[in-house]
């Protein structure tokens, strides 16, 4: 039982990490000037944005909090603990973001070397304080109080991560989009433009979104799936403790391999930003596989399952993982030929960008659903459904430094808009641009590796559920009883319908943003010319009120549709609901993220030269797509992965009361 002690040593070491990074990144010197201003009207529209955002959901959580109490203070505690660190990852995330954000811009006047050392070491803040936590919570919460409440704890992060998806995406997808439909569109101004109302709207959405939103949902994944591979662990081996303690140990590791790892992510000789990231993740990845192997043989000696066979399922995952990254840098960079085909199909106009965008995403899922498939099998074969609960736990293990790739991507955004709008020097900006046209497919890669570890810990909460209802007996759930094909029915609907709420919140918020723009523009005089200032909180406000009211009704989507399913059809409908959901979960969450990332970089592919380059026909056609895709890419798809898993959380949460 001592080994509980090393994951709560190594979260510790990993904050004070953390806590040292920030003091480096704080003495880097900020830009100053008119970025003074933009950057501080930023983080204020952030934090003002993510108090009413929190405010809104800790309401919710007392609700729930109060209910789960009933059912014993083990699972409410661990609710509440699940609940607060995830807002705690996604606070933190913004924190350092619009922190950081400044500095980049300011290091870029000493060149692309400095400015990818701030940039990735203000993302690499973000992803080791989310696994550190992660790590923190679920082991720390096992040692006071054993297994009982960790589903709970689960259950807290995940709904607050459902919450921060939806209410980030809609915020930040709103405003770039009604920032782009005026801006770009109809007055032909930069992205970024100072004059654009909505330009300080679409930075902070950043931040709410693409940093604090994405913290939470990969703090709820690493923490639900190790939760639910313990789970699985203390179900199947109940006297063997060695399977329930091996996720965090293996946890352990690859906190320590990601720090390390994130040193060899340094420039070489071709200045390769995308190849410096790949180098660190190449050698966490690495060096990881090369640890788990002696700690497993060690720990697992003797036990039921061969400890190599354990140990070749932890491999799985990192293929899975390695695997996700490059089918999803395939089809989201603009040097293949998806995006370049999504570019050429920009001369011809606006329909014909929409139609090659829609079917680069839907082909999208294929390389990515049968690498899943191959890797389910495989696990399995290894060490049955243990095994594929490994595999994620793998998977999972090295997201410090994935999480640190993605973070690196709005803090690099933001350093090109402030750039823009203080009217930083030409070769700045060509420094912002080439670190941001690289974020744009790193947030893609790792959203990418984010659905399908979602999709594999569904797969395992499902497994735990069925563990747990076929306590008192066989449940049938077979394909001949009509309530589990019922139940598969209407989980495979939950995604779309799910989807559907968010892209009409973000459609309906835009068009308030171009309804104001367009009044700025035509009610300001001198605007446009650049004598006047907009008034850039009006469309602050716009974007952060819809945002609040509308993330309310789809979250609750996947918290009260287990309970009626349940309720009314029973446990082997709610069973059936579950595998719905997570088949279609994952080929809407794909297709979404990677379809939209394609739309953009496609853009931004002929923003740099190809087809006529800026202004040209191919390029508004482009603006289309990408705007189409802005909602898909960063608010619908990527809030798919905290929903199934919600989904599945419930269930085993209230699967006592239904058998």
């Amino acid at each position: 039982m001592q080994l509980i002690y090393y994951p709560i040593i190594v979260s510790l070491f990993a904050i004070a990490f953390v806590w040292y990074m920030v003091s480096q990144i704080k003495k880097a010197p900020v830009a100053g000037d008119k970025a003074l201003a933009i950057t501080a009207a930023v983080q204020e529209g952030a934090m003002s944005y993510l108090k009413r955002q929190y405010k809104t959901i800790a309401m919710v959580g007392v609700v729930i909090f109060l209910l789960l109490f009933i059912m014993g203070w083990k699972i409410a505690i661990g609710f509440a603990i699940g609940a607060i660190l995830s807002g705690v990852s996604g606070f933190i995330g913004m924190i350092v973001s619009t922190q950081a954000n400044t500095r980049v811009a300011e290091a870029a006047k000493k060149g692309l070397a400095k400015a990818l050392d701030i940039s990735f070491k203000g993302g690499l803040i973000t992803g080791l304080m989310v696994v550190s936590l992660g790590l923190l919570a679920v082991s720390g919460y096992y040692l006071l109080t054993g297994i009982e409440g960790l589903v709970a704890l689960g259950f807290g992060a995940s709904l607050i991560s459902v919450f921060a998806r939806i209410g980030g995406g809609i915020y930040t997808k709103a405003a770039d989009v009604g920032a782009d439909l005026v801006g770009k569109v109809e007055k032909g101004i930069p992205e970024d433009d100072p004059r654009n109302p909505a330009v300080i709207a679409d930075q902070v959405g950043d931040n709410v979104g693409d940093c604090a939103g994405m913290a939470a949902d990969i703090f709820e994944t690493y923490a639900v799936s190790t939760v639910a591979a313990m789970i699985l662990g203390a179900l199947l081996f109940p006297t063997s403790i060695q399977f329930v303690l091996l996720p965090l140990i293996l946890g352990s590791i690859s906190v320590l391999t990601s720090i390390v790892g994130s040193f060899f992510v340094r420039l070489g000789k071709k200045q390769n930003i995308m190849g410096s990231m790949y180098k660190g993740l190449a050698a966490t990845v690495i060096l990881s596989a090369i640890a788990f192997y002696p700690v497993i043989i060690k720990l697992m000696a003797g036990q039921a399952i061969p400890a190599v066979r354990l140990y070749f399922a932890t491999l799985v995952g990192l293929v899975i993982a390695v695997g996700m990254f490059v089918i999803t840098e395939w089809y989201t960079s603009k040097d293949f030929s998806p995006v370049k085909s999504i570019a050429k199909a920009s001369e011809t106009g606006h329909a014909t960008n929409i139609i090659r965008g829609l079917g680069i995403g839907m082909q999208s899922t294929a390389y990515p659903v049968l690498l899943i498939a191959l890797g389910t099998i495989l696990s399995f074969w290894l060490a049955g459904i243990y095994g594929v609960a490994l595999a994620v736990v793998a998977m999972l293990s090295i997201a410090g430094i994935v999480v640190g790739v993605d973070a690196y991507g709005p803090i690099t955004d933001n350093a090109g808009g402030i750039a823009e709008m203080s009217g930083m020097p030409e070769d700045v900006r060509k420094i912002t641009d080439a670190l941001d046209a690289v974020g744009n497919t790193t947030k893609a890669v790792t959203k990418g590796y984010a659905i399908a570890s979602a999709g594999l810990a569904a797969l395992v909460l499902f497994s735990a559920y069925v563990e747990e209802v076929s306590v008192n007996g066989a449940i049938n759930f077979s394909l001949t009883n009509s309530y589990v094909i019922a139940g598969l029915l209407i989980g495979g609907l939950l995604p779309y319908l799910f989807a559907s709420f968010l892209m009409g919140a973000v459609g309906k918020t835009a068009g308030k943003v171009v309804e104001e723009v367009r009044r700025q523009f035509k009610n300001i005089a001198g605007l446009m010319e650049g004598t006047a200032k907009p008034e850039y909180g009006k469309c602050v406000d716009i974007v952060t009120a819809a945002a609040i009211k509308e993330m309310l009704l789809p979250a609750l989507i996947p918290v009260l549709a287990p309970i009626l399913v349940g309720k009314i059809l029973g446990v082997e409908a709610l069973g059936g609901m579950l595998i719905g959901a997570i088949v279609t979960g994952i080929f809407v969450g794909i297709s979404m993220t990677t379809g939209g990332a394609a739309w953009d970089n496609a853009k931004k592919y002929i923003e740099g030269g190809a087809f006529g380059g800026k202004g040209s026909f191919a390029h508004a056609a482009a603006v289309t797509g990408d705007t189409v895709g802005d909602p898909y890419k960063d608010t619908a798809g990527p809030a798919i992965n905290p929903m199934i898993k919600v989904l599945n959380i419930v269930a085993l949460l209230i699967v006592a009361f239904l058998i």
